[in-house]
């Protein structure tokens, strides 16, 4: 492990840390729009830590929903984060009942991406925790600022926001699509099948759903094969 590629990762891993925490401006907004208190606000971001699932049960409660539903919607969000523990599993691969379950809470979107794209295990395990930490640490003060205060958050800034998730990831996606990348044009295929599944489901299904479709059909495409016999 050299320590550019380590530096790299740790630049990489912070920066987005950072710039999706800061989203927790708006979740914190969207929970005082829907009735709740900042510390239920703060408690929710706290123990559930994952945004779509989150912001899933604001929205439906802030909609007039049952509490019921609001779970049930957080939950189907939710299990795309099973399908990314089994692919981290093996990679992190955690020692201990207490490990275990504080690498399972930090299993999101943006920790998986970071420790997939990662040259190698360690760098992997390097970079899914200090992704972690910093979207915790800052996601969770941001969440307080958005529930105590910024709920007059202007659109300007909701749109700004807004681009921020979809712009990591694609800074992220890029280096492994391109042409000197190992295997792009195979890379490329799997990335377009996903977004394929998901803008055909999109106006079929509730929201997210989509996205475990679209996980699903990802991993099924890039699942090992067997070399055919000589």
């Amino acid at each position: 492990m050299s320590g550019t590629a380590r530096t790299a990762v740790l630049r990489d891993a912070v920066g987005l840390g950072v710039a999706v925490g800061l989203y927790g401006v708006a979740f914190g907004a969207a929970a005082d729009a829907a009735g709740l208190d900042p510390w239920q606000a703060l408690v929710m971001s706290l123990l559930m830590f994952t945004g779509a699932s989150q912001f899933a049960l604001v929205g439906v409660l802030g909609a007039g929903g049952s509490g019921a539903a609001a779970i049930g919607s957080a939950l189907l969000l939710g299990t795309r984060n099973t399908v990314y523990g089994v692919r981290l599993a093996p990679l992190l691969a955690p020692r201990g009942p207490l490990r275990r379950l504080g690498t399972a809470h930090w299993v999101i979107d943006e920790t998986t991406a970071l420790a997939v794209a990662a040259p190698d295990r360690g760098l992997a395990r390097l970079a899914f925790l200090a992704g972690g930490a910093s979207i915790y640490v800052v996601w969770n003060a941001t969440t307080l600022v958005g529930a105590l205060g910024a709920a007059a958050l202007g659109e300007t800034a909701q749109a700004a926001l807004d681009a921020v998730v979809p712009a990591a990831f694609l800074a992220l996606l890029w280096p492994r699509l391109r042409a000197g990348a190992e295997e792009p044009a195979v890379a490329r295929r799997v990335a377009l099948g996903g977004a394929a599944v998901a803008l055909a489901l999109t106006p079929f299904v509730p929201a997210g759903v989509q996205v475990v479709a679209a996980v699903v059909a990802v991993a099924l495409a890039g699942r090992p094969r067997r070399e055919a016999a000589a």
